[in-house]
């Protein structure tokens, strides 16, 4: 029984991967919405229950039926509160969405964007109207419509703009300002970047143009939140936790320093070497022999 259910997971994970979209119920499928990778897939959920989210520094004590934006960008977290717990799920990636059309990146939605509104109260009226779209797009989902996705995509659009149109909800606690709800999102997406636990798989956030990217922001925006609210810069943070990261593949792993390097995001053995040396006063080959 174990078995099947981990090939019916992987099964929804590979056709999530390969088409770009994926659409459920979550009473019959809830073991895929905890197993999607929400580094990859946005995601809209319709649900009835009482449940806590915490997304990025905010947290929502939910009662009722709710709509839910997933940025993939920004962790969050979701604990179901209720005994029973019914709706729908809708995962898809922004290049699913954005095949047919050149629309601005999903990131600076304020459904989705860093200090936006992730979290919408529906009346029953609007849970009767969203219910129909889902199933909509759970009955295309399963056609031989050649145009299918084209008409998903049309749905995915629909349930957004019924979205903005509604009052957002004011049930949550902020940190005091942008600075700080931008700081800590900064830190929780640098922290989720470690452990490294593929030498085939580099680091992929370097910089801190890269987080910028990341979290939908200019880089001038996101340094000054971090040394205001910090004292340091965004580049101490990422490099001191990069060599914090060095430190450990160097004395918990057999990896040569050419693969520690690599793993890190160093084109050059030679780069890291500097790199960690300035950081620490010693060399990578240095710090590998004293803790022998």
């Amino acid at each position: 029984m174990k078995n099947k259910m981990a090939r019916s997971v992987s099964d929804f994970n590979n056709e999530l991967k390969l088409k770009g979209f994926k659409v459920f119920q979550i009473e019959s499928d809830g073991n895929a919405t905890r197993t999607y990778s929400r580094k990859d897939f946005y995601k809209i959920c319709l649900t009835t229950g009482k449940s806590s989210i915490h997304y990025a520094d905010r947290s929502f004590e939910m009662d009722g039926t709710i709509l839910f934006f997933g940025n993939p960008h920004i962790p969050y977290s979701w604990e179901t509160l209720s005994t029973t717990y019914k709706g729908y799920t809708c995962l898809f990636s922004e290049d699913f969405l954005k095949q047919a059309e050149r629309s601005e990146s999903l990131q600076q939605s304020p459904l989705f964007k860093l200090g936006g509104t992730p979290v919408l109260h529906i009346t029953e009226q609007q849970r009767l109207f969203l219910n129909g779209i889902f199933e909509k797009m759970i009955e295309e989902q399963q056609s031989d419509y050649s145009f299918k996705d084209d008409l998903i995509r049309n749905y995915i659009h629909l349930i957004l703009h019924e979205a903005m149109k509604m009052e957002p909800s004011e049930h949550y606690d902020q940190h005091k300002n942008a600075a700080s709800r931008l700081t800590a999102v900064f830190l929780e997406l640098l922290e989720r970047q470690f452990p490294i636990e593929s030498a085939d798989q580099p680091l992929q956030l370097r910089s801190a143009q890269d987080y910028a990217q990341h979290l939908a922001v200019h880089v001038n925006t996101l340094n000054r939140a971090v040394k205001e609210v910090t004292g340091k810069p965004t580049t101490a943070h990422i490099t001191e936790r990069m060599a914090s990261e060095a430190k450990a593949l160097l004395q918990h792993t057999d990896w040569n320093v050419a693969d520690i390097a690599y793993a890190l995001g160093f084109e050059y053995t030679t780069y890291f070497n500097n790199f960690f040396k300035r950081l620490t006063g010693t060399t990578p080959t240095a710090l590998r022999i004293q803790h022998v």
